[in-house]
């Protein structure tokens, strides 16, 4: 079996993250594994291991002859079977598939915004789904989308994996004190929901003001980016809440958190909490997307319905004041994903699938 991965870029993201985990867990199993990037390189690209075979179109418009002429012999060449398009490249593996009919396209759908699918412009995608072979989404809420939506029936949800890399350099250093540290691993971006984040904060602070709250993730420096910055300070937290940015040094960082958080408003199935289970933190998350089938509330982290400051708030206190909770509840999630969650069981089930 051949196998390419195709993503738009390689910027640190939930699908991009997942390309690179598919191209690297392949490349163990079948006789080609290979990433294609379309659009933009990334710091993704470290993670790769050397038996994955990449290629870099650098595409400069939505149709770029040029960059699919070089996709077509890369394929050709290396005889691909099958083009795994991951969130809105589908475009591109079409464009393959135009010209290489033989060719068979697995989408992958990361949809993070599963809680607003009937909000969601689906009429090109309706019509690529004609020359899908198969789809993956990563949680119930887009199969049953995907069920009524698409015109290609063979769909299967498979859960998001991750691993934590053993070559990585630790660059980045968490602010504040050792053993009260907070950590969000989530771009800025609305559906992320900082600005929940910081009213726990403010409440948080109150009692525990030697506790830090650390933002990891990219910053577009667009005007919600601003507003969270601006609000910092104005909440006068620009000494407890500190903002990173892009770093790839995730299991460095997670490693120097205590407990970790995210306050999404919607979600699909997001690799962060697969990486904070792995790493044994204790969890406080916001009850949307797939996450329920992996926290179980008061035994391996703490669900708050979205929106819910207070709740939030509470929850998080709980751990704050009580370490071997904490230490308990991050040793539950850890076995939950080794469990349910394993590179090892999700390659299985997808080969098979094939």
């Amino acid at each position: 079996m051949r196998i390419i991965q195709i993503i738009d870029s390689l910027d640190i993201g939930g699908s991009e993250k997942m390309a690179v985990n598919y191209a690297n867990a392949l490349s163990n199993r079948i006789e080609f594994s290979g990433l294609v990037v379309t659009r933009k390189e990334g710091e993704l690209k470290k993670q790769l291991i050397e038996k994955v075979h990449y290629l870099f179109l650098n595409r400069k418009s939505t149709i770029d002859i040029m960059a699919v002429l070089k996709l077509r012999n890369f394929c050709k060449k290396n005889k691909i079977n099958y083009l795994q398009a991951h969130s809105s490249s589908f475009f591109t593996a079409i464009l393959i598939k135009l010209t290489l009919p033989k060719l068979k396209i697995i989408w992958h759908d990361h949809n993070g915004l599963s809680e607003f699918l009937s909000t969601r412009k689906s009429f090109a995608l309706k019509l690529a789904s004609f020359l899908f072979d198969r789809v993956i989404v990563v949680n119930d809420q887009l199969k049953i989308w995907a069920e009524r939506e698409l015109y290609c029936k063979k769909i299967i949800y498979l859960s998001n994996f991750t691993t934590l890399s053993k070559d990585e350099v630790p660059l980045t250093k968490l602010q504040g004190f050792d053993r009260k540290k907070i950590l969000c691993l989530a771009n800025l971006r609305i559906q992320k929901n900082h600005f929940l984040l910081l009213d726990v904060a403010e409440k948080i602070l109150e009692s525990h003001p030697e506790w830090t709250f650390h933002l990891v993730g990219k910053d577009f420096n667009d005007d919600y980016s601003s507003q969270i910055k601006e609000l910092i300070i104005l909440k006068k937290m620009s000494e407890n809440v500190f903002i990173y940015g892009s770093k790839n040094d995730t299991t460095a960082i997670i490693s120097q958190a205590d407990i970790a958080i995210l306050t999404s408003q919607s979600e699909g199935l997001p690799v962060v909490i697969l990486e904070y289970g792995l790493s044994k933190k204790a969890v406080v998350s916001s009850e949307v997307g797939e996450i329920p089938s992996i926290i179980n509330d008061g035994i391996n982290g703490f669900l708050v319905p979205k929106y819910d400051k207070d709740k939030f708030f509470v929850s998080l206190l709980k751990l704050i004041q009580n370490e071997t909770l904490r230490e308990d509840m991050g040793n539950n999630l850890h076995k939950t994903i080794l469990k349910n969650h394993s590179e090892e069981i999700i390659i299985r089930n997808y080969l098979n699938w094939i």
